[in-house]
């Protein structure tokens, strides 16, 4: 797999980071990015709209997304034929059908891997898009989906570092690189370390395997360098102004939000230079009572993302970055008020919406259009393949080239099959 031409990449200034947020679950369309108004009850619950500042409307439970519509597109003809959430997931995280025997990798995993210098990949990325971190180049924040192997056949050494802890907490504990309390800085003693790792060698008869002492210490500086410097310090949202923090949204005990303090982790991350964030923000699967169970966790998404494009852009890290909204399907456009669902949605493949923004994405714009309920695509369907293969197009990573695996086998195809495109293709209308 690699970049586009150079004949493409004089033309175009590539994004050098995106920002996944995955609302595993599936929302619903009618109360985020394409609200009916004007259906009737059984479809809305008589809930109202608000207008952004580019005139189009959102659904009330968005107030703040709708101040900063000129940051972002929306799309309203997402559509896809698969109603489980393992394989519509699958298709909505790799651009492929579910089956025949091989796990493609996710989109974290694709990106991700063109920006680092592996095995037989030399002088194989373009400079501005090379990265050299400490830090993984996939992050996600802060469990994995779980659904399916997020990096497929590329294998274990472009596996995403999955954070673990809690971004709200008073201390946010990364798996591997901030420890917990009472281990940082001062509880690191790599002798006493050494002595036990010898020990538990010597218990397996295997001492003579033991690493030299040399390499040992370079190991544990390297380690001491990640957990104590500027990698680690990414993750330490105390660094960032109070008034910012509670720009991203706070709980009504005053706390921080979780999706808020995710999103705001997000934005470090990608200033660090990290090419791929995924936030796993799964909770939106309201088959039963949707209406009390979507509305707090809606109105805290919308303050999060409106503040997260804000403060991109202030940060002069928007037009460099991809930000990506979506689950893997909407919701069944009529409530369903019957036991044992009580006023729930199920799930909805056929018509739902996305949102984009930043990184060679136009704002203020609207992208296909559903009809009276949502219950249908009315104008310019969206498959995940046009979608994904947008955002990969603007990565700098060409969806029509080779999809790279250990072997090199023919049969693998493009890294977006092109069997399974709408007529209407990619998001060209929105590219800058």
């Amino acid at each position: 797999m690699s970049t586009p031409s150079k004949s493409k990449s004089a033309s175009r200034k590539f994004a050098k980071s995106v920002i996944e947020i995955w609302l595993g679950g599936g929302p619903c369309q009618l109360e985020t990015f394409d609200p009916k108004p004007d259906a009737p009850h059984d479809y809305n619950n008589g809930l109202k709209t608000v207008k952004t500042n580019t005139g189009v409307e959102l659904h009330e439970w968005m107030p703040e997304l709708a101040k900063c519509a000129d940051l972002y597109s929306i799309i309203r003809s997402m559509t896809h034929p698969y109603f489980g959430h393992e394989t519509a997931a699958y298709l909505m995280q790799t651009g492929r059908n579910p089956g025949g025997g091989v796990t493609f990798p996710a989109l974290g995993a694709l990106i991700s891997s063109s920006r680092v210098q592996g095995p037989g990949k030399k002088n194989s990325v373009m400079a501005d898009l090379r990265y050299e971190g400490e830090l993984p180049p996939f992050v996600i924040l802060t469990q994995g989906k779980g659904r399916f192997s997020e990096v497929g056949f590329l294998g274990e050494a472009y596996a995403p570092l999955v954070t673990g802890g809690s971004a709200s907490a008073k201390q946010f504990e990364v798996d591997g690189i901030v420890p917990p309390n009472g281990m940082y800085p001062g509880g690191l003693r790599p002798k006493q370390l050494k002595a036990k790792i010898e020990e538990r060698f010597d218990r397996c008869g295997a001492l003579d395997r033991l690493p030299p002492d040399a390499e040992f210490e370079a190991a544990g500086a390297a380690a001491r360098g990640i957990i104590l410097g500027k990698a680690a310090s990414t993750f330490d949202l105390s660094l960032e102004k109070d008034a910012l923090r509670k720009r991203y949204g706070t709980t009504q005990g005053g706390g921080y939000t979780e999706i808020g303090q995710r999103l705001l982790a997000a934005r470090r991350l990608v200033e660090y230079g990290v090419p791929y964030v995924s936030i796993n923000h799964g909770m939106w699967d309201s088959h039963k009572r949707h209406f009390e169970t979507m509305r707090r966790p809606t109105l805290e998404l919308d303050m999060a993302i409106a503040a997260l494009l804000q403060d991109l852009k202030e940060h002069d890290l928007l037009d460099s970055t991809i930000v990506w909204v979506s689950g893997e399907f909407g919701r069944v456009p009529k409530v369903d008020r019957q036991p044992p669902w009580n006023g729930g949605r199920n799930h909805f493949p056929r018509c739902f919406s996305a949102l984009v923004a930043g990184g060679g994405f136009k704002g203020g714009c609207v992208v296909g259009k559903s009809d009276e309920t949502s219950d249908n695509v009315k104008e310019r369907p969206v498959t995940p393949q046009d979608f994904l293969g947008s955002i990969m197009e603007l990565a700098g990573v060409d969806p029509d080239d080779r999809l790279p695996n250990p072997k090199w086998l023919k049969e693998y195809g493009p890294v977006m099959s092109p069997t399974t495109k709408s007529e209407c293709g990619r998001l060209k209308e929105i590219y800058v």
